[in-house]
């Protein structure tokens, strides 16, 4: 079992920045690819982006990328998620998730977070 707690989420008006992390407990977490996906109101849950367990490679959402930057620290067991340029579409719960392959499908994640929400306001 992998345990993944957020923080980092709160109010911010368009154009500003936000820094959430997940920090993970359990399994080892070095061995795990792990990413971000999001779900505004009333939408699918949507891939964000992602970090392979070297933090070698990085894969991101064309919505999102050249704004957000994925990282991670194994030492601290702990990934992160830096938001700049942010716009009130990105607006939305933003969860934590751990995956064993690089299929990030939704359906394919293996453990979850319970979400930290980010709101951008105009």
């Amino acid at each position: 079992q992998v345990q993944l707690v957020e923080s980092g989420g709160g109010l911010v008006q368009a154009g500003g920045s936000l820094r959430l992390s997940c920090a993970a407990s359990g399994r080892t977490f070095s061995t795990y690819g792990m990413g971000w996906f999001r779900q505004a109101p009333g939408k699918d849950r949507e891939f964000v982006a992602a970090i392979s367990w070297s933090g070698v490679s990085t894969y991101y959402a064309h919505s999102v990328k050249g704004r957000f930057t994925i990282s991670r620290e194994n030492v601290k067991n702990t990934m992160y998620l830096q938001m700049n340029s942010l716009k009130p579409e990105d607006t939305a719960v933003y969860y934590c998730a751990v995956n064993s392959d690089w299929n990030w499908s939704i359906h394919e994640v293996d453990y979850w977070g319970q979400g930290t929400q980010v709101t951008v306001s105009s």
